[in-house]
């Protein structure tokens, strides 16, 4: 199911938020495994490691798929991850809303 203009427009502008967010968060994340005093260097690398390639798996899965037929299911997983606010949402049509289960 493809989504209509004004949501296409809408969705390709916060998708690049999101994935910015998405990256802070990570970011913030690998700092924290980074800083752990009481890990060796090569537990932390391991749990680097992991950490990388698991979030690696969920950004290929809601951001790699641009294309207008598959923004429904992408906006989904955006959402699911709490990479926007209520506002930006909210830009969104009712219809995309509920087609992707974001509506409140």
């Amino acid at each position: 199911m493809s989504i209509r203009e004004s949501d296409w427009k809408a969705f390709k502008r916060l998708r690049a938020v999101a994935l910015e967010r998405f990256s802070q968060r990570v970011l913030d994340e690998c700092q924290q495994i980074c800083s752990k005093r009481d890990a060796t260097a090569h537990e932390r690398y391991g749990e680097l490691y992991d950490l990388i390639h698991k979030r690696n798996r969920e950004m290929a899965h809601a951001f790699d798929h641009f294309s207008r037929s598959r923004a429904l299911s992408c906006l989904r997983l955006i959402r699911m991850h709490n990479l926007l606010t209520e506002a930006e949402v909210a830009e969104f049509s009712e219809e995309t809303q509920r087609a992707t289960n974001i509506a409140r």
